[in-house]
């Protein structure tokens, strides 16, 4: 078994991260337990089952426990990156406490989720097929959708009696047809969408290494935008989620528009142009603002 340690910034607490992860218990792409989260993630050296739990304040441990021999560094390297990559460990968002500190509608959501950070999906395609899933839909029923997709079209590896899934690939799901989807209970539109994403990413027309070329998020969103079955809303979920730009801002989400009307007592939720007064104190942080008035709802 190979364990290893890696530091977090003074702003990251790990419980609220783990509470997040734990929200529904229909997620099927990582599993907790006993204060510790495991998750099989891809790496150049194959899938590989991974444990993090906090042994102590401003350290992570990692565990792989069905690896027993030695491990590359380069191995190691890739998981450590992962780690960061997924918890947003190289970001300090001291700012964004310093500027909620005097906003009213953030101040209490920071209060209670302090130490949250930006849970990412590293992955593209995961990122892109969760945002379109999610469309015009609520949560709960969005993974039951995405644990049916991945349990009939992904891998597995079954580790002390519980079993691991990897996302689908774009390959896997490029070879399908809309009928295929649609029988685990995806719309035609929805299914037309998911495998017109795997075969661009298939065929090379889209990667994240080439949005991250791109020289801003105006040209990522126009990028993305460009894409049948992708408009705003998911382009900036994907701007948020897996290329971690804190200022992406999917405005026109429903759980932004309802954490903001529960938190600020409002009859009505609130139009387009309330939200982005609102926001006016969020520049730069928009992405961390909206992921905090999410928890405050789910």
């Amino acid at each position: 078994m190979n364990t290893f340690t890696i530091p977090t910034p003074p702003t990251f607490r790990f419980a609220p991260n783990l509470a997040y992860l734990n929200r529904d218990p229909k997620e099927c792409m990582h599993h907790i337990q006993n204060d510790q989260v495991s998750k099989l993630i891809p790496t150049s050296h194959g899938n590989t089952l991974i444990q993090v739990r906090e042994p102590a304040p401003n350290t992570l441990q990692i565990t792989l426990p069905a690896i027993t021999s030695p491990i590359p560094t380069s191995h190691q390297q890739e998981i450590t990156q992962y780690i960061h990559d997924w918890f947003d460990l190289d970001r300090d968002i001291t700012p964004f406490y310093q500027l909620a500190e005097t906003d009213t509608l953030l101040h209490p959501a920071v209060q209670a989720h302090h130490g949250l950070c930006i849970i990412s999906i590293p992955d593209l395609f995961e990122a892109l097929i969760w945002g379109i899933i999610g469309q015009q839909i609520n949560l709960s029923f969005a993974y039951t959708l995405k644990r049916q997709f991945v349990e009939k079209f992904g891998t597995s590896t079954t580790y002390a009696g519980i079993t691991y899934w990897t996302f689908p690939t774009p390959a896997t799901i490029a070879r399908l047809t809309p009928e295929d989807l649609t029988t685990i209970q995806f719309t035609t539109r929805k299914s037309e969408y998911t495998i017109g994403v795997a075969k661009l990413i298939t065929t090379g027309e889209l990667s994240k290494q080439a949005l991250q070329q791109l020289p801003d998020l105006p040209a990522i969103e126009k990028s993305l935008t460009k894409i049948r079955g992708i408009g705003p809303w998911t382009a900036n979920y994907v701007l948020m989620r897996c290329l971690r730009y804190p200022n992406a801002f999917p405005i026109d989400d429903i759980g932004l528009i309802n954490a903001i009307k529960h938190a600020l007592q409002m009859e009505q939720k609130p139009t387009k142009q309330e939200i982005l007064n609102l926001a006016q104190n969020w520049s730069n942080w928009e992405a961390y603002a909206t992921f905090y008035l999410w928890r405050t709802l789910y």
